[in-house]
């Protein structure tokens, strides 16, 4: 994804480190005791900010802290960084969902 993102200048997409912040907030959301066996689904984005790029070699630090939660419908504060500075923070939200059978 890097080779047409972009061309000469290489830098990662700001979609792809939101994804990989969803997935982090989907596990430690799961991870709470009360969600075992439940399902975590990416249900919106807020009040994000990208702060620095991310180019290749760069350590991408993923951090969710899971800040509410009300019913199926959790809240995390999301923080990605390199180097001890931040490249992107926001909030996320997710809604957890039976797993059905089939």
């Amino acid at each position: 994804f890097f080779a047409g993102h972009f061309p000469h200048y290489p830098v990662m997409p700001g979609v792809l480190i939101v994804e990989a912040l969803a997935q982090v907030g989907a596990l430690a959301l799961l991870s709470l005791p009360e969600n075992a066996g439940k399902l975590g689904l990416f249900a919106g984005i807020d009040k994000f900010r990208f702060r620095r790029q991310v180019k290749p070699g760069d350590q991408l630090l993923l951090k969710v802290e899971i800040i509410a939660q009300k019913g199926p419908i959790g809240k995390g504060r999301a923080v990605a960084s390199v180097d001890g500075e931040v490249a992107a923070a926001g909030e996320l939200m997710f809604a957890l969902s039976e797993k059905s059978e089939g």
